[in-house]
């Protein structure tokens, strides 16, 4: 059973929701501004809430995005009410979560809760970026482009199709969320290295710095617009491969967490120009070959390909074709999943690719 609902959560009339074992399953950007509230408080005050899934550390702590829950609890509940902040790019690690969930909720057959998700806008909006994985990938990541353009409760109508979900999924319209329609999506930070309005532009090709010897800033109050490492030397704007509308600016910076925490790193920051479009896979693609020609202590590691998860871009990094075969070749992969997306888009508006 898959329903798409227009009216709030809190106006739903399910039994399950009513008077059933709920479980919520959320970060902080399930605050509801309208009520003042968090989106668990509903159940809290029915006296129906069992059990809250989020993360265990501070808000905002690095290293802490994962939502972590056993299948035993599970099993208890009559619905699982899922509402997280989806930034728009298929490595979020909140959103593997969920799909995570829906693997084992699929497990549980018929004595499987209910599962309801509070949509949210997308951060990112609509464009699309990159290729749909074409060999094995991440785990709990469904088949979409790098920068995928759907909303999670779009995401959760895909995910469903592709493994089979028999359980009921009920997705509560984020037209009917009052913070959706008060706040910009990215006014709660979603996580700790996605904190604020640049950061998911740039997590489409920034995500991918993370599997390498580079950093993306991780530790600091800009990641994924700071890039550097220790061993990098200073550098001029203009040595490094250009990208429509961002600039670069030579830096410095040390990170208080994550890859080289406490080392001073240089490299350079990615400054978008307002109202023009910005490729990051495109472009983080093109400097990390150049990285790679020009630094022997440049590497990858083994995850990053399993995250790329795309043969024709893999050669490309590895100095085996030239960018002009990789533009040529996420083009068609754009086209390719703008095709798919559009059998599971559940409001207006398309995602499209970038002129």
């Amino acid at each position: 059973m898959f329903s798409f609902r227009t009216t709030p959560l809190e106006d739903q009339l399910d039994k399950a929701l009513r008077e059933g074992k709920v479980g919520c399953f959320c970060t902080q950007n399930c605050w509801d501004t309208g009520k003042g509230r968090w989106m668990y408080d509903i159940f809290r005050e029915r006296g129906n809430l069992v059990t809250v899934f989020n993360p265990r550390e501070a808000e905002l702590t690095p290293g802490t995005n994962h939502i972590v829950f056993e299948s035993d609890q599970l099993q208890q509940l009559d619905a699982v009410v899922v509402e997280i902040q989806d930034v728009g790019v298929r490595y979020f690690n909140y959103t593997k979560d969920v799909m995570q969930l829906m693997e084992m909720l699929k497990l549980l057959g018929d004595e499987s809760p209910s599962l309801y998700i509070v949509d949210h806008i997308n951060p990112s909006g609509r464009v699309v970026e990159g290729s749909i994985p074409a060999v094995a990938g991440e785990m709990f990541v469904p088949k979409v482009a790098h920068r995928h353009g759907l909303t999670l409760g779009e995401l959760v109508n895909l995910y469903a199709s592709e493994i089979g979900a028999r359980f009921p999924i009920h997705i509560i319209s984020a037209m009917a969320t009052d913070a959706n329609r008060q706040l910009m999506p990215w006014t709660i930070a979603p996580a700790s290295d996605i904190p604020g309005l640049f950061s998911s532009y740039l997590y489409s090709g920034g995500g991918l710095w993370n599997n390498t010897t580079l950093t993306p800033g991780i530790g600091t109050a800009r990641p994924y617009e700071y890039i550097g490492a220790p061993f990098i030397k200073p550098l001029r704007p203009e040595d490094l491969p250009q990208a429509h509308g961002a600039l670069l600016r030579p830096c410095s910076f040390t990170p208080a967490a994550g890859r080289y925490a406490g080392q001073r790193c240089f490299g350079f920051q990615i400054m978008l120009v307002p109202g023009e479009p910005y490729h990051s896979l495109l472009h983080t693609l093109h400097l990390m070959r150049w990285f790679r020609e020009h630094y022997s202590a440049f590497d990858f590691d083994p995850a990053f390909w399993t995250k790329l998860a795309d043969p024709v871009l893999a050669s490309y990094l590895r100095e085996e074709i030239e960018f002009d075969v990789v533009q040529e070749h996420i083009k068609l992969e754009e086209q390719k999943w703008i095709r798919k997306a559009k059998r599971y888009i559940l409001y207006d508006d398309q995602p499209y690719r970038m002129k």
